[in-house]
């Protein structure tokens, strides 16, 4: 009780010398938060005096290589987050940094208005903003108080720094320790409030991908009670080692598993009741399982990096479909070199209207699921959007090499072999003499995505998944073997289910692109049809327009060959009516006129989306209502209509 009214009168002490510093002026509306207040009370307890001229230390660049290289995980980990928040937070003079767990910034990008203001010139890479030498400031003071902070204006002890607002996160490895900490800072006038959870989401994700790569070589699950949460941040992480011990957690683990002895080295069976061999041989049917804790929770489960099975005398075995590494399994780490894509002119992909719900969870699933460098495979009909999709997953890896999309039906099957893994000179008959490094070779550091993957010839298959088990390639006619770093994403219109029942698909090749699974639902059935239409325009004829009336007459169309069918209707009724308005008069001219059968073909397009949703849920009604936004009833009409 003494010690918390000594530091109460600190505080109060500390903030009334700040406001007599500042003129009698509040720093902010209100009382600062106490993070704020504690680093005032070791400000003046350090002797900084709040009115002098900053002197920012800069350590010696020999200094700053080996900082960088300690850091090196963290630091391009960082780096991917540092290139979503400038697409976040464009256009608000902004700066971004990285640092190291002493406050020394490894990393610094910032919009040229903030960069060319004098007064910021000392905020360069090996600067060092501890709070011992800066002051109260957002990185250093997340620092030294262990969580995500927020220094606005005047709140900053030192009164040169007073025009700047920033928001800080600091970052844990697997074991909790802090290895590094994410600022972003801006005028105090351009400030955005939401930054503060921008900033905290990216320091998560970088956590997260740090602790997937520390933990590789053991079991990694993501676990949280319902499974449409696995692929986001409230998912929580633990590792265990091959004889099922807890090896580490995230902090939304412990949370999760509150309550339990949920420590390093404590046994799996200790926390979820049954034997870990149970739980390997559950995983080696499937990427999910579900577990039940001592307390009696229910959870979801799956598996980040491989499991490791134990035989009886101790050894470990991994499964025969999983080879014993899984590089495409660690966080994409990119060129540390590599400046941000936004900054290069970068943008989102175009086309990407996300206002249905089933396409907005799509696509948080395929941003979570690059960060992890896992398979996507992308389904869909013909022209409902996978490319757009694959495309968008691409920008948010982070990944500096290509995009190169394979179509696997285009290509004749005597020649997609040599395309695909590259051949050397004089390897054929028509061989290139220089030879051909091959399309998966070509993606090296980028995104291949294999389009139309059921089409891959049978005698192809084997040869993708021993690439996707290794990671290596061998061009045709060669004998070395190359190792190829590539986000895999693989997009069919067909089930692949039905292929591999067929035997036209081999059932290991699905069980490893199936890593991550997303539906895209068609155009007929998407809850944002009117946006989707609109922006399709726009990427036509950007001065065009569509009244509601044109709208719902497109709306009345079964759309078989959906964004690309639509694409070719919009062009043409432009052309048709020539002064870029578009009315249900052009489009009676270029549509059938809507029949009575249109709506009993919706229905039955319905009835299949409602039982994908349904298996995806692990046939959970209720969650398949909510994720629908329709009601129970419906659901068991459609599902009945779908078995018939």
């Amino acid at each position: 009780m003494i010690a918390s009214q000594d530091r109460d009168r600190e505080r109060e002490r500390a903030h009334a010398n700040a406001v007599r510093a500042r003129g009698n002026a509040l720093p902010v509306d209100g009382l600062p938060s106490v993070d704020v207040l504690d680093s005032w009370v070791r400000c003046m307890q350090t002797g900084l005096d709040s009115a002098a001229r900053i002197a920012i230390t800069v350590v010696e660049a020999a200094d700053l290589a080996r900082r960088r290289e300690r850091a090196e995980v963290a630091r391009r980990l960082a780096q991917a987050e540092l290139e979503t928040l400038s697409r976040q937070i464009a256009g608000s003079n902004f700066l971004l940094a990285f640092a190291d767990q002493e406050g020394v910034i490894l990393d610094l990008f910032a919009d040229n208005r903030f960069a060319m203001s004098a007064q910021n010139s000392a905020i360069v890479a090996g600067s060092h903003w501890g709070e011992s030498l800066s002051g109260t400031n957002g990185l250093g003071t997340a620092l030294a108080a262990g969580r995500a902070v927020a220094v606005t204006g005047l709140e900053h002890y030192l009164l040169q720094l007073g025009d700047i607002s920033c928001t800080a996160a600091p970052v844990r490895d697997a074991a909790g320790e802090i290895v590094g900490v994410l600022d972003a800072s801006s005028y105090f006038e351009s400030r955005q409030r939401h930054t503060q959870a921008l900033v905290q989401m990216a320091a998560t994700h970088i956590e997260n991908g740090l602790f997937t790569h520390q933990m590789r070589t053991g079991l990694v699950l993501a676990v949280h009670p319902r499974p449409e949460f696995l692929g986001t941040l409230s998912a929580g992480l633990l590792a265990f080692d091959e004889a099922g011990r807890l090896q580490a957690l995230n902090g939304r683990g412990g949370q999760l598993l509150q309550g339990l002895a949920a420590t390093p080295g404590t046994p799996f069976e200790t926390l979820f009741g049954e034997p870990f061999e149970h739980l390997l041989a559950r995983l080696h049917r499937g990427s999910e399982c579900r577990l039940r804790d001592q307390m009696g929770s229910a959870l979801v489960a799956r598996c980040l990096s491989r499991p490791i099975e134990r035989r009886a005398g101790g050894r470990t075995l991994a499964p025969a479909t999983r080879p014993a590494a899984q590089p495409q399994l660690q966080p994409p780490l990119p060129p540390a070199s590599a400046a941000p894509a936004s900054l290069r002119g970068s943008a989102a992909a175009p086309g990407l209207v996300a206002d249905d719900p089933l396409v907005a969870e799509a696509i948080v699933l395929v941003e979570a699921a690059v960060r992890l460098a896992a398979p996507i495979l992308i389904q869909g009909e013909t022209g409902s959007g996978k490319e757009v999709l694959a495309r968008h997953a691409h920008r948010a890896s982070g990944r500096s090499g290509a995009f190169v999309a394979v179509n696997c039906g285009a290509l004749p099957a005597d020649l997609f072999e040599a395309e695909l893994f590259g051949y050397v000179g004089g390897a054929f008959t028509g061989a290139r003499r220089e030879g051909s490094i091959g399309l998966i070779a070509s993606a090296d550091g980028g995104t291949l995505l294999l389009d139309e993957v059921g089409e891959l010839p049978p005698q192809l298959q084997a040869g993708l998944l021993r690439f996707l088990d290794d990671g290596q390639v061998r061009p045709v006619g060669g004998t070395v073997s190359r190792r190829v770093d590539v986000q895999l994403l693989a997009a069919t219109n067909a089930e692949l289910d039905d292929e591999v029942a067929a035997r036209r698909f081999r059932a290991d090749l699905l069980y490893r692109l199936n890593t991550v699974r997303v539906v895209l639902p068609p155009l007929r059935l998407r809850r944002d049809f009117a946006q989707a239409a609109r922006a399709m325009l726009a990427s036509v004829d950007g001065g065009a327009t569509l009244s509601d009336e044109a709208v719902a007459r497109l709306a009345g169309h079964a759309w078989p060959g959906n964004f690309r069918e639509l694409r070719s209707v919009l062009i043409r009724a432009l052309l048709l009516g020539g002064d870029r308005r578009i009315t249900p008069g052009l489009l009676d001219r270029l549509l059938p006129a809507p029949v009575k059968l249109a709506p009993s073909l919706l229905q039955q397009g319905a009835a299949e989306l409602v039982k994908r949703e349904f298996e995806r849920t692990g046939q959970s009604v209720s969650q398949t209502s909510r994720n629908l936004g329709i009601s129970r009833t419906t659901v068991y009409r459609h599902l009945r209509e779908a078995s018939v």
